[in-house]
């Protein structure tokens, strides 16, 4: 759920009801200084304290108690509204968003199976862990898992890839045919933003390390992770799939052994019913799996 105007969704729905400031965060996939900022915000706008806080936990006044069945009822009134309006739309267009190059036939493929649809496609940078999906941008989106795991999404798994690494072209390892992850462990990498929650410890190895990755930059999209690779400052974790629609002359890649593989997926809202979007849905699944 991205922002709307009342407060990046009543200062995400008061915090979840005050959870602990790291543990909510981490959950809602957005920074603590940005949810800072709204909840300051939205006090100034309400007239009132809205939390009391200190340095380990947040609670809600009665002023924050009371408005929290009343911002509940209001965001689940506006996505009721935006279900609707995308209900009741004429025109027959569908948006698939997607975070890194698709390929693998799949654009030509679904435009023949859908004929008389407007089919668009989206990039949507990595700080957005739904792809487009949370903000109402896209219809559907091709996506590396994991994704925001919170009831909200539906996804089928279309294709596993072994996960690569990006080196520079002069790297001390790009004359290797593989590469282990410990080999890798003290390398600078290049991170997704934070807000893009647990896809940014995937792709850092995070859960393979026995110490925290050394960040030596972070990329918005694969095109500026590549291009820090090209200038010698990081490597970074790419699918199999992606190292070789990514080819370039400057940048190696090669396999990495120690790792489980990515799993790319077709994803959309749960409540997303529409005969289109399940069509398009069981397309993808079709192209990608077949």
């Amino acid at each position: 759920m991205r922002t709307h105007s009342f407060r990046t969704p009543f200062s995400v729905e008061l915090h979840r009801a005050a959870g602990t400031s790291r543990a909510a965060t981490e959950r809602l996939f957005i920074s603590q200084p940005s949810l800072s900022r709204q909840i300051r915000q939205l006090e100034l706008s309400m007239r009132a304290k809205l939390f009391d806080r200190d340095r380990r936990t947040v609670a809600l006044t009665p002023a924050g108690a009371a408005l929290l069945p009343l911002a509940r009822q209001i965001i689940e009134q506006w996505e009721g509204a935006r279900r609707a309006v995308a209900s009741a739309r004429e025109e027959r267009t569908l948006t698939v968003g997607f975070q890194t190059r698709i390929g693998r036939g799949l654009v030509p493929s679904i435009a023949e199976a859908l004929p008389g649809w407007d089919l668009r496609f989206r990039q949507v940078a990595w700080g957005d862990p739904t792809v487009g999906l949370g903000d109402g941008q896209v219809d559907v989106a091709v996506a590396w898992l994991p994704v925001p795991d919170d009831g909200a999404y539906d996804w089928t798994v279309v294709s596993t890839e072994e996960r690569w690494v990006a080196l520079p072209a002069g790297h001390r390892l790009a004359g290797r045919a593989e590469v282990g992850m410990d080999e890798l462990a003290a390398e600078p990498f290049v991170a997704l933003p934070p807000t893009a929650g647990p896809m940014r410890d995937f792709w850092l190895a995070a859960g393979q390390r026995t110490g925290p990755a050394v960040v030596g930059a972070e990329a918005e999209t694969a095109e500026e992770a590549f291009e820090v690779v090209a200038s010698g400052r990081a490597v970074v974790l790419v699918s199999a799939g992606n190292a070789e629609l990514y080819r370039r002359e400057d940048v190696v890649t090669r396999p990495v052994t120690g790792l489980p593989p990515s799993s790319l997926a077709i994803v959309w809202r749960r409540d997303d019913r529409r005969a289109a979007v399940r069509a398009l849905v069981r397309e993808v699944v079709r192209c990608l799996c077949a």
